[in-house]
């Protein structure tokens, strides 16, 4: 999922936005500092992040704690921990379709558009 290499925007399976499903997945072994956050989500800027996080936040996914000499981190809440079944169970359905998904992601973008989406 953290490989830059690795296309995780393959499943069409969205949780949030999409950087959602992989900050859940960082906060599963436990809270996290918005530093640490960026090591594996090594494609992700600043200002993406944090309105992410606020996003997670505010759906009751992630809370945020604001400790002594302004030391902030991330956990998931149980809400948020719920969501990990289901991810997995996505993630397993994707793997399990893999070379159909990108059999069909690659004759997509094969194919010529011949004006898709316009009319007359």
């Amino acid at each position: 999922m953290f490989d830059p290499v690795c296309p995780s925007d393959l499943t069409p399976i969205r949780f949030g936005d999409k950087w959602a499903g992989m900050i859940i997945r960082c906060l599963e072994d436990g809270p996290r500092r918005f530093s640490e956050l960026r090591i594996p989500l090594r494609g992700i800027t600043a200002k993406v992040l944090t309105q992410s996080l606020r996003a997670l936040a505010r759906d009751g996914l992630i809370a945020r704690t604001v400790h002594p000499a302004q030391r902030v981190e991330y956990a998931l809440t149980p809400l948020g921990r719920s969501l990990l079944e289901p991810m997995a169970a996505a993630c397993a359905w994707t793997q399990e379709h893999w070379d159909e998904l990108i059999d069909a992601r690659e004759a997509s973008s094969a194919a010529p558009s011949y004006g898709l989406g316009r009319t007359g």
